[in-house]
C-alpha cells in the first residue's frame, strides 16, 4: 500500500469510519509501515504494549510469535508485532534441526538478517529452544554418533569342488538344471540354459558382513548370466547388468556382495544364463566381517558433548549477545513414562539420539545450560541478563507440572541455571457454563501451580479457541460479534488473572501466539476486506480492546 496515500488519507469502509494508525503504530523510534487499519469503534487505542503500567508490573512483558520469514520481509506482521509487542519468538524457527546440516554445516543467514534489523531497530527477541526432542539437526546427530570403522581380518568359509563331485544335491529349478558332467577331463557341474542352479550353498550369512564369492567356470560359447547372492540380485559389468566370461578358458570369477535384509540362509545362485551351457569346477566364500563396532559408553559422551558445544558456540556466536532469554530445554516431560516414585519420566528414545540419553538424566539441564551459558559469555554476552526456561505443555495436568517442577529440583540442585518456565498453553471459550467454569478453574490451578515453584513465569501459545454450548468449534468466518466479545472478556480475564497470581517480580510475560485470525478466531486483528475492491488489510477486533484493558487493570 501507498504510505503517503494512507498517512493523509481517511477512507469511509462500508459505512465505518477508517484511517491509517501510523500515528499509533509509532513507538521507541519504529515507524511501523505499512501498518494495520483500524475502524470504529477501536480507533482511538493506542499500541497494546503501551497499556502496561510498567511501574506496577517492571517485568511484565507482551511478545508475539512471528515466522523468521516474516520478520525479515519487515511487513506488514513485522510492523503489527515492533510497535504493539515488546519482543518477537520465532517458535522453533531458529533451532537446530533448521539450521545444521547432516554434515554439521550450519546455516545462520536467516538468523543474522533478523539479530541485525533487530539491533538496528532496539527491538527484543525471545531465543528458540536450544535443544529438545524434537526439531533437532537429527542427522547431524546420527552421523557424529553411528558406529566406528575397524580393521577386520577376511574368513575363510565354505569350500565346494566338483571335480571331486559324483552328484549334485543342492538347488536346482529343475531335474536337468544343474547335474555333475565330466567336461575338460574332470568331473564339473553343469548348468544348463535357462536354469537356476545354487552353486554353492548351506551357510549362514550376517547382513552386515560383506562376502568374496569365487568360482572358476567355463563354456564352449560366451557366456551371459544372473548372479543372485542370498536373496540381494548382484549386477555385473556386462549389458543390462549382466555377468559375463570369454570362452574357451576357465574363468575367476569374483563376486563380492552382501545379503538381503532379513536373509540368513548362504547361497550364491546362477541363473537365466542364454548363451551358452557353463561348467563350475570349484567354488569358495568368505567374508569380511562386519567393520563397524557401536561406540562406546564413553565415545557416545564425548561425541554429544562435542555436537552441543559446537552447537552452542555457533549459535550464541551469531547472536553476540543479543539475544538474552532463551528456552533451554522444549518439552522434555513424557505423561506415558513414570517412574517409581509417580512422577513422569523424561522422554527417551530407541531409533533416534535424544541428548538426555547420553547426557544422562539428571545431568541434562546442567550440561546444556553450562555449555549454553559459557558460550554465551563467551561472545559478547552479559551473563547477568542471561534467562533460561523450561518450556513445557499440558501443565493444566497437575501430575505433569508436580513432574516438571520435581525434574528442576534436581536440575537445580545439580547446578542447572533455570531461570523460569515457560508454559504453553492450551486454551478453549466455550459458551457451555459448566464447561467454561471447568477452563476457568483450571486456568486458575495452574497459574496458582506455576505461582508456587517460585520461577519466573511465561505463558506461551496464547491462543483461544471459541466453542459453542455443543462444544463445536466456531471459526473467524461465522463467529458473531457478540461471540467475539465473549471471547475477548476471557482473553482479558486470563490476562488479569495471571497478572493478579504471578508475583510481579515473577512476571516473565505473555507471549501471542498468532496476532490476526486463523480459521480460528484468535487474533487481535481480523484480515477483512476495507474497500469494495477487495483490497484486505488487518483490522483491530474486540481482542484488540481487551488486551488494553486488561493490561491497563481495567
Amino acid at each position: 500500500m501507498n504510505k503517503i496515500f494512507r498517512n493523509l488519507s481517511l477512507m469511509l469502509v462500508a459505512g465505518t469510519f477508517a484511517a491509517s494508525c501510523a500515528d499509533y503504530n509509532e513507538t521507541s523510534n519504529f515507524k511501523a509501515d505499512p501498518d494495520p487499519e483500524f475502524i470504529v469503534p477501536y480507533k482511538d487505542l493506542a499500541p497494546v504494549k503501551t497499556y502496561i503500567d510498567r511501574q506496577k508490573y517492571p517485568n511484565m512483558s507482551l511478545g508475539a510469535q512471528l515466522k523468521v520469514s516474516d520478520f525479515n520481509k519487515q511487513e506488514l506482521a513485522h510492523a503489527a508485532a515492533i510497535t504493539n509487542f515488546d519482543n518477537v519468538a520465532f517458535g522453533t524457527t531458529l533451532m537446530s534441526g533448521s539450521i545444521v546440516n547432516a554434515k554439521g554445516v550450519m546455516n545462520f543467514l536467516d538468523m543474522m538478517d533478523l539479530l541485525d534489523h533487530a539491533e538496528e531497530i532496539n527491538a527484543e527477541l525471545y531465543g528458540s529452544p536450544i535443544v529438545a526432542n524434537a526439531n533437532q539437526a537429527d542427522e547431524w546427530l546420527a552421523t557424529l554418533t553411528a558406529p566406528i570403522e575397524i580393521p577386520v581380518d577376511y574368513v575363510e568359509g565354505k569350500v565346494v569342488n566338483y571335480n571331486d563331485s559324483t552328484s549334485f544335491n543342492g538347488y536346482r529349478d529343475k531335474a536337468t538344471s544343474g547335474t555333475i558332467a565330466k567336461y575338460d577331463n574332470q568331473n564339473t557341474l553343469k548348468i544348463s540354459t535357462l536354469g537356476k542352479v545354487n552353486i554353492i550353498e548351506g551357510f549362514e550369512v550376517d547382513s552386515l558382513a560383506k562376502y568374496t564369492t569365487t568360482f572358476w567356470a567355463k563354456a564352449d560359447k560366451d557366456a551371459s548370466y544372473d548372479i543372485t547372492f542370498s536373496g540381494n540380485k548382484v549386477t555385473g559389468s556386462g549389458p543390462n547388468g549382466k555377468w559375463t566370461f570369454k570362452a574357451g578358458k576357465w574363468n575367476k570369477i569374483v563376486v563380492e556382495a552382501q545379503s538381503a535384509g532379513g536373509v540368513t540362509d548362504g547361497y550364491l545362485r546362477i541363473e537365466n544364463t542364454r548363451t551358452a551351457v557353463i561348467y563350475i569346477q570349484k567354488v569358495q566364500v568368505g567374508y569380511y566381517p562386519d567393520n563397524h563396532r557401536p561406540q562406546t559408553e564413553q565415545e557416545l559422551t564425548d561425541t554429544i558433548n562435542y555436537a552441543l558445544n559446537a552447537w552452542c558456540d555457533g549459535l550464541m556466536k551469531i547472536n553476540a549477545g543479543r539475544i538474552k532469554s532463551f528456552d533451554l530445554i522444549d518439552e522434555p516431560i513424557d505423561s506415558k513414562a513414570v517412574l517409581e516414585n509417580g512422577m513422569f519420566d523424561l522422554k527417551h528414545s530407541t531409533d533416534k539420539i535424544f541428548w538426555q540419553d547420553i547426557l544422562g538424566s539428571e545431568n541434562y539441564a546442567p550440561e546444556v545450560s553450562r555449555v549454553a551459558k559459557n558460550a554465551f559469555e563467551k561472545h559478547e554476552g552479559d551473563a547477568s541478563l542471561l534467562k533460561f526456561f523450561i518450556s513445557e505443555t499440558g501443565l493444566e495436568d497437575p501430575k505433569k507440572i508436580e513432574s516438571l517442577n520435581y525434574w528442576i529440583g534436581i536440575w537445580d540442585a545439580n547446578g542447572a541455571k533455570i531461570d523460569g518456565i515457560n508454559a504453553k498453553l492450551n486454551l478453549t471459550y466455550s459458551e457451555d457454563a459448566a464447561t467454561q467454569a471447568a477452563n476457568k478453574d483450571v486456568l486458575e490451578a495452574l497459574l496458582t501451580s506455576l505461582a508456587k515453584t517460585g520461577k519466573q513465569i511465561r505463558l506461551s501459545n496464547f491462543d483461544i479457541k471459541y466453542k459453542d454450548a455443543e462444544g463445536a468449534s466456531v471459526s473467524t468466518d461465522n463467529i458473531t460479534d457478540a461471540q467475539r466479545q465473549q471471547l475477548a472478556d476471557y482473553y482479558a480475564h486470563v490476562i488479569k488473572r495471571y497478572m493478579e497470581i504471578i508475583p510481579g517480580d515473577k512476571q516473565a510475560g505473555i507471549c501471542k501466539a498468532n496476532m490476526v485470525d486463523t480459521t480460528d478466531p484468535v487474533g487481535l486483528w481480523t484480515n477483512k476486506k476495507i474497500d469494495n475492491k477487495g483490497t484486505k488489510d488487518w483490522v483491530r477486533n474486540a481482542t484488540y480492546e481487551a488486551f488494553c484493558k486488561a493490561l491497563s487493570g481495567q
